[in-house]
């Protein structure tokens, strides 16, 4: 009996390492797999200029992007070195602005991959955790705003090597300066990550108040800390977008960004999916990631008759998301990499406890089938959105290039976007409108520049305007004078 009990120790052993190193090999695959489709989808589908992305992709052709809005979130500066400064020297090499904006998307959509790189090639934990998360977090976060110009994009995608490095790095002078070079990148993607950052130091005092990993971290913390609020205070905002920074900052905030259709859904799929789970694992069924097929049938079934929704816009709200669940996933993945001896010498006794019984209680087979579920909703947003994009691209294009005109609006010259029909607002970006009327049209020279007569936001004065006008010569005469004309109708 006692050799029997002891064989099915072994066997269920057996069984459950292999559903761990299946659901590793899995996320991993996953994570890699999604980096990969960003670029991909990204960059042909020119999600680039969705949003916000319009004007920014406009400053790149412009080789202006310092002076149109960046000079404005000098915090933002490991963003702007990455993506902006290498698509600018594009246009300035080959006099090809489109050739600018394709290499500031492809910069922008290649975040998350070399940042799981990067990961990897940090992570000296066993079984490589971090990474492991990273690929998790990637897969199953980042679709939520992938296609905005976001620079927690950024973050999310520095984050994770950075926790790698506080974590992994050996304590030399090089290692040292590995943790400030990386928490100098994290914190200067976003304002976000100053929070992200905090969650690195917080996963690290599990160790102890006195550990030296913790105590590197938290020296190299405060010294890129203070060179932020430094540039922060000598260079600030210009007067005219400083109270739209502080609205947008007290707006990313609002845990209300999370109400959109597309997150509540999943979340409903993944509820029914856990109740089913565990009914099936107390009535004996061995795989309960089974259970997921009947929610995935819910979902196919609100899609196909029921679903009017787009994640659209709200993917610049969903940063939201970002902002709450990459620091959790995180604090997870630096637990999860301690070893035996480190969490019993760690003072928090009960964050322990509490980590070795959830990893006790977690079942592989179920993160499995929950996975699963969110790659579907993802896959199916994402196709719905890009889709979406591509026919309201075709709508500008078509309002850019013809004869209709709405002198109304403060010149011939310009057109109203209401002319589109509202099925394919969701897709649009009022103060950005003008400027991805001239980045869709043939060779960058629109008839037309396509306005939002309801937009209150004016990104270029007539000064900066007028400049650029007659400096960027990337971009035609024609469509420059447009945007000066309609920029000094505005902010004169």
């Amino acid at each position: 009996m006692g050799i029997s009990g002891r064989t099915d120790r072994i066997v269920g052993d057996n069984e459950s390492g292999r559903a761990e190193l299946f659901l590793r090999g899995f996320i991993i695959a996953t994570g890699l797999g999604a980096s990969l489709l960003f670029i991909v989808v990204g960059s042909s589908a020119e999600l680039q200029m969705f949003g916000d992305g319009s004007i920014f992709s406009y400053s790149v052709a412009a080789q202006d992007a310092w002076a149109f809005h960046w000079h404005n979130i000098a915090g933002r500066l490991f963003s702007y070195v990455f993506a902006y400064v290498p698509a600018e020297f594009t246009v300035a090499l080959t006099n090809n602005a489109k050739a600018g904006i394709f290499v500031y998307g492809l910069l922008h959509f290649c975040a998350p991959l070399l940042g799981l790189a990067a990961t990897w090639a940090a992570d000296r934990t066993p079984k490589r955790t971090i990474f492991v998360y990273a690929c998790l977090s990637t897969a199953c976060l980042c679709p939520f705003v992938f296609g905005f110009p976001t620079e927690m994009w950024m973050a999310h995608a520095v984050f994770w090597p950075a926790l790698g490095l506080c974590l992994c790095a050996p304590r030399t002078t090089a290692g040292n300066l590995a943790v400030f070079a990386a928490l100098l990148s994290l914190i200067f993607t976003h304002e976000g990550a100053l929070v992200l950052a905090s969650a690195i130091l917080f996963a690290l005092v599990l160790r102890g108040w006195r550990d030296p990993i913790f105590l590197r971290a938290l020296g190299a913390f405060f010294t890129v800390a203070a060179i932020w609020f430094i540039l922060r205070a000598a260079l600030p905002p210009d007067d005219y977008i400083s109270g739209v920074l502080a609205a947008a900052a007290f707006r990313f905030i609002d845990i209300g960004n999370l109400e959109q259709p597309a997150l509540l859904v999943l979340l409903g799929a993944l509820w029914d999916y856990l109740i089913l789970a565990f009914v099936l694992r107390r009535l004996g069924f061995a795989t309960p990631v089974c259970a997921a097929l009947l929610p995935a049938t819910g979902l196919i079934v609100y899609w196909v008759w029921f679903d009017t929704s787009l994640l659209a816009d709200a993917r610049y709200e969903m940063r939201t998301l970002l902002l709450i669940t990459t620091p959790a996933l995180g604090m997870a993945a630096a637990v999860q990499a301690m070893r035996e001896e480190e969490r019993r010498s760690s003072p928090f006794t009960w964050a322990m406890r509490l980590a070795g019984a959830s990893e006790r209680r977690l079942d592989p087979q179920i993160i499995l089938g929950a996975i699963a579920l969110t790659l579907l909703v993802h896959g199916v947003e994402t196709t719905k959105f890009v889709r979406g994009w591509a026919n309201y691209k075709s709508a500008v294009r078509a309002l850019a290039t013809g004869s209709a005109s709405d002198p109304a609006l403060g010149d011939a010259g310009f057109v109203s976007s209401k002319r589109i029909g509202p099925d394919l607002t969701q897709l649009a970006w009022n103060s950005t409108t003008p400027y991805l009327s001239v980045l869709v049209a043939p060779g960058l020279t629109p008839t037309r520049l396509v306005v939002d007569p309801e937009t209150g936001y004016f990104w270029l004065s007539c000064e900066t305007a007028t400049r650029s006008g007659e400096t960027s010569t990337a971009i035609p005469l024609q469509a420059r004078e447009l945007i000066r004309r309609y920029s000094c109708l505005h902010r004169p």
